[in-house]
């Protein structure tokens, strides 16, 4: 049976710059079924994940909900919900972790400020304080948005959880179905597409590290999709795996070409021509989709290294 993900993979569709974006991710444990919009249609009362979602409009925090693996039928689930913040900007790069018994609790939290980079709401309103465990490898698992996120993801979820991986959440939506199994990596949020247990273990101690992996890395949701391509091809260009060492400090231009600018915390930069194309030939965008599209993909013309004047 052919799906989106496996039609995507045979024909080689380029996976960099296509990261979901957010300065900062807001996630919240809701145990059970998830529906293709999670937010309204879960055990989470619609009323609640309706003011969220108006909360978080264009701050930059992006809301998703999250679930141990395993079985989902919510059977008198505790009413303890682990909450998550990350920020995912470099040189402000944070995570953060609270419970709440009361999901309405996290509209007391200023999301501007969240999406600014700024936690201390977090604290306030559900006494979050700094994460001090692992990592967070969040495996997009929601099949009620494409078919390819249960079959690709549910497994991945549940070998990374019983192999011992203590972030391992289900997530209910990462973009970019056709890339499944996608996983989000925070709190840097570098999101990776077709992924295997032993390649996410992989990319979870380079975070230890403070290493990015860049191979099958979809890109840093702190960047546009031009962005996200740019800092990749720099960091393969100058060899430069350093988690917090690039940022994208400019880009000009619009689709279908820019010119984004990358720049080293040494001082150095570099000026990366990057070019939307359309994937072809035409294919399935998701699974179930009625007609077939030409995603747009991110293809990095030229990177060129800027000499101190040119910076400037």
């Amino acid at each position: 049976m052919s799906t989106c993900a496996t039609v995507s993979r045979d024909l080689d569709e380029p996976i960099s710059g296509t990261a979901a974006t957010a300065t900062t991710w807001l996630l919240l444990e809701q145990p059970g079924p998830w529906g293709a919009k999670a937010l309204t249609s879960s055990h989470l009362d619609p009323v609640v994940g309706r003011a969220l979602e108006a909360a978080a409009a264009d701050t930059g925090v992006r809301i998703a909900l999250i679930r141990r693996p395993g079985r989902h039928a919510d059977p008198a689930s505790s009413p303890v919900r682990q909450v998550y913040a990350a920020h995912t900007v470099p040189g402000n790069v944070w995570l953060h972790s609270a419970t709440t018994e009361d999901p309405q609790e996290l509209l007391g939290l200023d999301f501007a400020a969240l999406g600014a980079g700024d936690p201390r709401s977090f604290g306030s309103a559900l006494g979050g304080r700094p994460h001090t465990g692992d990592p967070l490898a969040l495996v997009c698992t929601n099949g009620k948005r494409d078919r390819c996120c249960a079959l690709l993801g549910r497994p991945l979820a549940a070998e990374l959880a019983a192999s011992g991986v203590e972030g391992a959440w289900e997530v209910t939506h990462l973009g970019g179905h056709r890339f499944s199994p996608t996983v989000l990596v925070l709190p840097y949020g570098y999101a990776y597409g077709r992924v295997q247990a032993h390649g996410i273990k992989e990319i979870l101690h380079g975070v230890q590290e403070g290493r990015v992996v860049v191979e099958g890395c979809r890109g840093a949701s702190a960047w546009e999709r031009p962005g996200q391509a740019a800092e990749l091809a720099v960091r393969t260009a100058a060899g430069e795996y350093a988690m917090d060492a690039l940022s994208v400090v400019r880009t000009d231009g619009a689709a279908p070409r820019w010119e984004v600018t990358v720049a080293h915390t040494d001082g150095r930069h570099w000026r990366v021509i990057v070019a939307q194309g359309a994937s072809l030939p035409p294919r399935p965008e998701s699974c179930g989709a009625a007609v077939l599209g030409s995603p747009a993909r991110m293809d990095v013309v030229a990177v060129r290294e800027l000499t101190t004047a040119l910076a400037g």
